[in-house]
């Protein structure tokens, strides 16, 4: 049952499979990586001078699995239905250098070909479990049109950037309400009155 928290814990997620992945001894010339969600002011600040950053551009719901089943409570309580959320992501190589850039964006493209399914060990931490241990959350190239990925690119402070757009499905997310539901009928009476 993942909880509010799913969508930080996928982002942060995708770049941690990058990071384990990543060897700084027998890689790019044992340059040093950095791995950071980034937000829309971090573009001009730039913390991240060699590595990849992903910023989470745009939170769909996912209308294909909108309406699961409500999953069962305990005892005479049923939860409402998931929330299936679509996140899509931007992933940006970053470095001084176009040739490295260009490095670390073919490593990053093959290791997330190679790793398209987030398992619950994955998405939660040691110290913030999140998704249940049968969880998962695929990993899919994402498509935008130049003129999508200008407008993004417009509308952030900084230069463009090289850039792949990526869709984390489904992120399935659990309300924490539950919902009363009666017992089951167990007699029947029928009480006839008078007119």
């Amino acid at each position: 049952m993942a909880n509010y928290r799913a969508i930080r814990a996928t982002c942060e997620a995708v770049l941690r499979v990058l990071e384990q992945t990543w060897d700084q001894a027998s890689m790019f010339n044992g340059a040093h990586l950095d791995f950071v969600v980034y937000h829309t002011q971090q573009f001009q600040q730039r913390p991240v001078r060699t590595g990849v950053s992903l910023f989470l551009y745009n939170v769909s719901i996912n209308t294909t699995q909108r309406i699961p089943p409500a999953r069962p409570g305990s005892g005479a309580t049923a939860r409402p239905p998931q929330l299936p959320l679509d996140l899509h992501v931007l992933l940006t190589p970053w470095a001084d250098e176009a040739s490295l850039q260009q490095d670390i964006l073919g490593w990053m493209l093959r290791v997330l070909e190679d790793n398209p399914l987030l398992a619950a060990a994955l998405l939660n931490t040691p110290s913030d479990v999140v998704f249940d241990p049968d969880e998962t959350v695929e990993i899919v190239g994402g498509f935008l049109t130049i003129e999508d990925m200008l407008r993004i690119w417009d509308g952030l402070p900084g230069d463009f950037q090289l850039s792949v757009p990526y869709t984390a499905r489904v992120v399935r997310i659990d309300s924490e309400r539950e919902v009363l539901r009666g017992g089951p009928v167990l007699t029947r009476e029928l009480d006839f009155g008078q007119v």
